[in-house]
């Protein structure tokens, strides 16, 4: 692998905040009284039998100390981004409490797999994220490191290795090697960095056939997905698709990090989802997945239609990935299908978004977070002016009479009072930060935005 300065270009814009005071403070009102909220162990644990009795999903309803997307460690990166932006507060001795208990619970039962979300790749993080640039935590963090890159060098080796047809899970943020991919480019004490790059990059060979990523009817997600992909999917979504590589491997580049093929990978994940956006009235879009044919080809002219306005799934997060590869390979085309993918997602009324829930995973959140990036790198009145709508939604749908001030909505009168950064109140509370205050949220690494 090879190792460069970042290239020489104009230095990024400060990160400011587009609200007017009033909406600062009113942010940083509800903030830190949903943040008082979701470090509250006793709360908390309360929250968990009611919200397993509120959901229609109970089976996803947990809480893994270690974990990043619901546990501890979350908890624990939201206290460091609070103790940055709110010094002297106090945030950053909860959030070693709650490290603390991560990492006993981690030694208690050890950790299950390697992947960011549920996993030592998240713990690591979170632990990443609380050591000041590595400063403290020294021990802690190659422990961590030791664990993880035996696990990482296998996920890479098994990505490597499979040729035809894949879960998800393989390759994607949540579980799989992107996610894994997001910390050690952060920090790679062990290097083994090359190694998930290079699987990474093998992953966009070509292929006569549907590409090396494409999922079979048998190792999808669930039986919904089955019935609807009989013959199988090609996933489109940031969380558990092909954008997740596409922007990771686009970090790297931009980082200078590079193995062999790896802007020739960059290149043609970025082509094949462009060649699957589909127009609708309000602009280009993108599908959750594109379907396969019972011979195992790509749909022809496939894709479903544009889906839901949201970080996990549809154009928000293909946008953002598609403007981190038109960053890494210098491509003004690429970047200009990006700014006019979530400007497309900016024209539709709100209630035509397909967000009912404030949160971050498929939520509110989550398309604040990702229009508050191309803001920064693309100033713009309409982005700022959205911002700012997207930050009075959010205020709207704060509710203090809720467990921890914001409640998980899977439908208007389903509301599920989670605690977390993936589909909880914590990572409301962190994107309101980030949109109110002028501490860059570097935390948006794990949704690989930045």
């Amino acid at each position: 692998m090879t190792e460069s300065a970042t290239p020489d270009k104009e230095l990024s814009p400060a990160w400011v905040s587009a609200l007017d005071a009033t909406r600062q403070s009113t942010v940083l009102f509800v903030v830190r009284d949903v943040a008082v909220r979701t470090t509250d162990r006793e709360r908390i644990a309360q929250s968990l039998p009611l919200a397993r009795r509120q959901t229609r999903y109970p089976e996803s309803v947990h809480w893994n100390p270690y974990g990043l997307a619901a546990g501890h460690a979350g908890i624990a990166v939201m206290c460091s981004y609070l103790d940055r932006c709110l010094p002297g507060e106090g945030w950053d001795a909860v959030g070693h409490g709650f490290l603390a208990e991560g990492v006993t619970a981690l030694e208690d039962r050890g950790p299950k797999h390697a992947g960011l979300f549920a996993g030592l790749g998240g713990f690591a993080f979170a632990v990443e994220s609380l050591s000041r640039s590595g400063d403290r935590y020294q021990r802690a963090l190659a422990a961590a490191d030791e664990m993880l890159a035996p696990q990482a060098s296998e996920l890479a080796a098994l990505l490597d290795t499979t040729r035809s047809g894949m879960p998800v899970s393989a390759f994607d943020l949540v579980s799989g090697v992107s996610g894994v991919t997001a910390y050690l480019l952060k920090r790679d004490s062990l290097g083994v960095l090359s190694d998930v790059l290079t699987a990474l990059v093998h992953l966009a060979e070509p292929s006569r056939d549907a590409p090396r990523w494409a999922t079979p009817p048998e190792l999808l997600l669930s039986e919904s997905t089955r019935q609807s992909y009989p013959s199988g999917q090609l996933n489109c979504g940031l969380a558990h698709g092909i954008p997740g590589p596409l922007a990771v491997l686009s970090l790297a580049l931009q980082g200078g990090y590079e193995v062999p093929g790896q802007r020739e990978a960059v290149r043609s994940l970025a082509q094949w989802l462009l060649s699957q956006r589909v127009e609708d009235a309000w602009g280009g879009g993108w599908p959750d997945a594109v379907p396969l044919t019972p011979t195992g080809r790509p749909a022809p002219g496939g894709a479903y239609g544009a889906t839901r306005g949201a970080w996990c799934y549809g154009t928000p997060g293909v946008a953002r990935s598609l403007w981190l590869a038109g960053e890494a390979l210098d491509d003004g085309a690429l970047r200009a299908a990006a700014v006019e993918g979530i400007t497309s997602v900016l024209r539709r009324p709100p209630e035509l978004r397909h967000l009912a829930s404030p949160t971050y995973c498929h939520g509110v959140a989550g398309l604040l977070q990702i229009v508050l990036r191309f803001s920064r790198d693309n100033p713009s009145d309409t982005l700022a002016d959205a911002s700012t709508g997207l930050v009075d939604q959010l205020l709207a749908a704060y509710d203090p009479e809720r467990p921890f001030g914001y409640a998980s909505r899977e439908a208007a009168n389903i509301g599920v009072d989670r605690a977390g950064l993936l589909d909880g109140a914590a990572g409301v509370a962190m994107t309101l930060l980030a949109a109110a205050t002028e501490t860059e949220p570097v935390w948006d690494r794990m949704f690989l935005l930045s």
